[in-house]
């Protein structure tokens, strides 16, 4: 089997992936006043709806960044110093999500067009242009994919990797003119990509599957 070089960067952009997720939580804040009525809890919670809604999105993203980019290193086997810093720059923007997420927690009741609900949209915007750029830099002419790289299925990658900047491109641009839908919209979109990674095996299976029926039933 084919030995693989990136074991370090993936333990370092694994550490950077925990940490950041962790941070997201601490800005919710668990209301300590003297609370005598449920309604009034209900009331504070209530009043952190901004925050919670940048929180789950922000930890969904994130977690589903991570899934991926495991996925990619199930490709990836061999490293050099442009993959590293692409993957560094990556993590930058992995680590940065804690901030423009805490922004938009307070002042999520901004007006439009919201300078925190734009902030928090281009960051994942330009994180998802690092992870097409760290992809397209290790898969060209297969660069840094193993030898026996499946290239039906980095195809599929590629073509589903297309998306990513478009995609959050559109939140970008419908936080300019009302912030919780293009929360709503990154929301939905951090389960779109979360699928498409346990989709191709299978599809691929199936595909591999099809391609040996015919073999087998000639001999």
């Amino acid at each position: 089997m084919e030995d693989k070089e990136t074991s370090r960067l993936e333990a370092f952009s694994d550490g950077v992936f925990a940490v950041a997720i962790t941070l997201l939580v601490l800005d919710i804040k668990i209301p300590t006043d003297n609370i005598t009525e449920p309604s009034v809890l209900w009331n504070d919670l209530w009043g952190q709806r901004g925050t919670l809604a940048a929180f789950i999105v922000s930890f969904f993203f994130v977690g589903i960044m991570w899934i991926n980019h495991h996925r990619l290193f199930t490709h990836i086997r061999r490293t050099n110093t442009g993959l590293m810093l692409l993957n560094l720059v990556l993590l930058f923007f992995i680590v940065l999500t804690p901030v423009p997420t805490a922004l938009l927690a307070v002042h999520w009741d901004l007006a439009s067009p919201n300078p925190a609900a734009i902030l928090y949209a281009g960051t994942f915007f330009l994180m998802a242009c690092c992870y097409n750029l760290l992809w397209r830099y290790a898969s060209y002419h297969n660069r840094l994919l193993g030898k026996d790289a499946d290239m039906r299925a980095v195809a599929a990658i590629s073509r589903q990797f297309l998306f990513g900047p478009v995609s959050y491109l559109i939140a970008l641009v419908l936080a300019y003119f009302n912030t919780p839908t293009s929360v709503i919209f990154q929301f939905i979109l951090a389960f779109f990509y979360a699928l498409p990674g346990s989709i191709i095996p299978h599809r691929h299976s199936r595909e591999q599957s099809e391609d040996r029926e015919p073999t087998s039933l000639t001999q």
